[in-house]
């Protein structure tokens, strides 16, 4: 026999373990494939399913590829996931999760349980929380959303939605906070609706029960949420466009500062709450430390995209010492040469960890408050979080506020002068 016409050892030990592969020579598993990180328990594996890296974990019950082939790069995959099609690498989906069809979600991802999307959606460094849904045609680079607490009350995106994250000066410091993290987390916050045909200017912040409504393309902050934006009513215009200037940077500095710490946050629920729960599943070692992982790539690339914006603020002053006029220039100016002149400390607000310290007093609190309902009855972590009565809610949101706010306030501090009035 041909040597083309044998299965490779890979696919015979996966056909071995009870991995489901109705045409096994159409699937291709690299060389660096752990085949032990491959859970054999109802897991299907259609034709043209294709599996590479040493970090891959594909748990039990998940199916890949039954609408079009797959291809897994490094990637962690929770119970129940099903990828349809497309292009997946160095992201996590937790149980549950499901994308379909012409999927491109690169590194960086986390879709938690029952986030989802619909055919054609492209993904990278954004972060899902559970029950998201995304529609058809979707562009949503650099974006956290959460909001709904369940697959009937969701959040959603609708199709051919875009999430704008690059500007004409060249830049992706423009991650959108859609939601925020110390309420999420807790899946009982209103959801947020972005209607289809249009899309949001990063980066922004949207806050939970707003609804944008179809064709919008929307430029703001809406924080408190609970509002409906409609229509395109600005009007058309026309200026002279300076190549490297910035202008006012208030908004885009204090949003940036904003998102990493909600991202801080969710990190340290990560460890803290979610640990545990992954420990109970088959696998949830390997499933926790991609998680973790996905965290610590959304953090450093946000620092990366912030420190590029910081180094262009040189050029912008050059520029704006010509061109600005009145009152705003010198607040201006000295608001962009703040952020160039203090990246180093200013970074170092986000990457030494200064989140650990805070609140540790209500976060000890919760996690105890979570231990003894655990002890009590097995529940996952959905059940468990949406089972939580309100004083108890109420303390894990505290905390994690708590280090939204203490390093928001440790950035602004450094750099006073984007402080609000």
């Amino acid at each position: 026999m041909k040597k083309a016409d044998r299965l490779s050892e890979k696919v015979i030990q996966l056909i071995d373990k009870g991995v489901k592969i109705p045409a096994p020579f159409s699937i291709e598993i690299g060389e660096d494939v752990d085949i032990d990180r491959i859970s054999g328990d109802g897991t299907i594996f259609h034709a043209g399913t294709k599996i590479y890296g040493v970090r891959t974990l594909i748990s039990s019950k998940t199916q890949l590829g039954y609408e079009a082939p797959v291809t897994i790069v490094n990637c962690q995959l929770g119970p129940e996931v099903e990828l349809k099609g497309g292009y997946f690498k160095e992201s996590v989906f937790l149980e549950k999760a499901n994308m379909a069809y012409g999927a491109q979600v690169r590194e960086g991802c986390i879709l938690e349980e029952e986030a989802n999307g619909s055919h054609t959606v492209g993904l990278k460094q954004t972060i899902l929380f559970p029950f998201v849904t995304l529609g058809s045609l979707i562009n949503f680079c650099d974006c956290f959303m959460a909001g709904g607490t369940s697959r009937k009350n969701h959040s959603e995106v609708g199709s051919s939605y875009i999430h704008f994250n690059y500007t004409p000066n060249q830049d992706k410091a423009t991650a959108s906070l859609i939601g925020d993290v110390p309420r999420g987390v807790m899946l009982n916050q209103p959801p947020i609706f972005l209607g289809g045909q249009g899309g949001l200017v990063g980066p922004a912040r949207i806050g939970y029960g707003t609804v944008i409504a179809a064709g919008t393309v929307y430029r703001g902050d809406c924080h408190d949420g609970g509002n409906l934006i409609g229509g395109n009513s600005e009007e058309a215009y026309e200026k002279h466009f300076h190549p490297g200037f910035y202008g006012n940077i208030q908004r885009r500095v204090l949003n940036n500062i904003v998102y990493l710490a909600n991202l801080l946050a969710l990190r340290q629920w990560y460890i803290h709450v979610r640990k545990p729960f992954f420990k109970k599943q088959e696998l949830g070692d390997g499933l926790f430390e991609g998680a973790l992982e996905k965290l610590e790539m959304a953090v450093s690339e946000r620092l990366k995209r912030f420190e590029a914006l910081s180094q262009k603020m040189e050029q912008s002053i050059q520029v704006g010492r010509d061109i600005l006029q009145g009152q705003q220039k010198d607040i201006i100016l000295q608001q962009q040469a703040e952020l160039l002149n203090n990246w180093t400390p200013l970074g170092q607000c986000f990457s030494e960890q200064n989140e650990v310290a805070i609140a540790e007093t209500e976060r000890t609190s919760f996690i105890q408050a979570i231990n003894n309902i655990a002890a009590k009855e097995d529940r996952g972590y959905t059940h468990m979080i949406q089972a939580l009565d309100a004083d108890v809610a109420s303390i894990g949101v505290s905390w994690l506020q708590s280090i939204v706010d203490g390093i928001v306030n440790m950035a602004l501090n450094v750099i006073p002068s984007y402080r609000p009035v």
